[in-house]
């Protein structure tokens, strides 16, 4: 029965826990990028520097009230950095997940209560972030709507990931008292108490943990008077129930995969409204700064002509970041900006249950794959020219540059959308190749 629970863990559970996960991680990263976004937090600079070799739960306990802001930003990027250290890079199978690593991430899970986030709980990072994620919904109904949708997500991600950790532990629980009861083998019941098990255990596996409340579960059901009640209960939360048996092998959604890419591109949207607001205001300032006697003499005549204003037009350079080379182009800012609010128009449709969203689901599947591969192209295009607009404003304000505003926060926000994108897709792309080959394995099988 142990060995068809695992069976059943590696083909349903262990692929859920590790999607849901990644939701998880996607909706937090989502939020985070707000908060910083909303300068609630501070950008950890040396975050990208940190090596993690395992899962830890950051530091949970009361926060300073002096130095909260600096604590609560610290724990949010290790939380944040240990989120996407568990998502890829870390081991998902039933051996690999034993109980040590399932409390790990069953503590890293429940490290902010996303279920009950309110400003009275008694978790201090749960307090804290519930004023913080308050503080963030003021502002534009776009980003209000993606933080509702992050909060929603990551409440039933937690809900859902907890119980495929139960269900993990049930069995690791009891192939743990399995092994115990190899070690005592024959032991009198005279003898069966828990000092004499660690003993057994200590000699038999000197490296192996001791779980006290397992052992005192086998003593329980061994030797107790109602040890068969025990092990028919045991029995009962090992049994695999047929339903879970024919959802072993669940269809997966291909076009649910492929528009969950969308959706990760979809986040950025309040981002990219931040940043046409930040590009309007500088170039405004860089405007007035350079503006000469004779260019406000013509902008004058243009304008009681009723004549087109002249496009802004700047020449950005670009640095390759392989070749470390570098070319100039130049950018009719005008046109820009309005492929720019095109795009957040279009992507705001794709939250939830948006318009663009059930337009996705009711087109064929390779059409699907194709809109998302653009969209991934059209907003590295963006982020490409971002990059360097960002640096075009900082080195030409001359006079006004204490005045120009940067947007590394909103750039850093931009790629993790598209990294996360892109995973999506090469996951869609491996689980599309897995199920082509089981396909033809079949159609081998079947000519045999």
């Amino acid at each position: 029965m142990l060995l068809e629970r695992k069976e059943w863990l590696e083909k349903t559970e262990i692929p859920k826990l590790k999607d849901d996960l990644r939701l998880f991680q996607v909706s937090f990263s989502v939020l985070y990028g707000i908060y910083i976004k909303k300068k609630l937090v501070n950008e950890d600079p040396y975050k990208q520097e940190s090596k993690i070799t395992e899962l830890e739960v950051p530091e949970s306990g009361p926060l300073n009230e002096a130095r909260r802001r600096d604590q609560i930003s610290i724990r949010l990027a290790s939380f944040d950095s240990q989120l996407d250290f568990l998502v890829n890079f870390y081991q998902f199978s039933v051996e690999y997940l034993n109980l040590g690593r399932i409390r790990k991430i069953a503590g890293l899970i429940r490290y902010i209560d996303w279920v009950s986030l309110t400003p009275d709980s008694k978790s201090a990072n749960t307090k804290v972030v519930a004023e913080i994620t308050l503080n963030s919904k003021a502002g534009d109904q776009i980003t209000l709507s993606v933080i509702g949708e992050a909060l929603t997500k990551l409440s039933k991600c937690t809900i859902s990931v907890m119980g495929s950790l139960r269900d993990l532990t049930i069995y690791h629980r009891e192939n743990y008292k399995l092994a115990v009861r190899g070690a005592i083998r024959g032991m009198p019941a005279s003898e069966a108490t828990v000092p004499n098990i660690k003993k057994k255990i200590a000699s038999a596996a000197p490296t192996a943990p001791i779980y006290q409340e397992f052992i005192e579960e086998v003593i329980a059901e061994d030797y107790s008077e109602d040890g068969r009640l025990f092990k028919e209960a045991v029995l009962k939360s090992l049994r695999v129930s047929a339903e879970s048996s024919k959802a072993a092998k669940p269809k997966v959604d291909f076009k649910g995969i492929l528009v969950d890419g969308i959706r990760a591109l979809g986040m950025s949207t309040s981002v990219l409204s931040e940043i046409v607001q930040k590009i309007d205001e500088n170039e405004s300032i860089l405007a007035n700064e350079k503006k000469s006697f004779w260019k406000r003499l013509r902008q004058l005549i243009r304008s009681m002509m009723n004549s087109e204003p002249e496009p802004v037009v700047y020449e950005l350079i670009f640095t390759d970041p392989v070749k470390g080379t570098q070319t100039r182009e130049f950018l009719n800012l005008g046109q820009f900006r309005a492929d720019l609010e095109k795009k957040i128009k279009v992507f705001s449709g794709v939250g939830g249950q948006g318009p663009l969203t059930a337009k996705l689901r009711a087109m064929p599947e390779d059409q699907i794959l194709g809109y998302l591969e653009r969209a991934i192209r059209d907003v590295q295009n963006f982020y490409r020219i971002l990059v360097s607009l960002d640096d075009y404003f900082k080195t030409a304000a001359r006079e006004s540059r204490d005045r120009i505003k940067g947007i590394k926060p909103e750039l850093s926000s931009i790629k993790n959308c598209i990294v996360k994108a892109n995973q999506i897709q090469h996951e869609y792309s491996a689980a599309k190749e897995e199920a082509e080959q089981m396909k033809r394995l079949g159609a081998n099988a079947a000519a045999v």
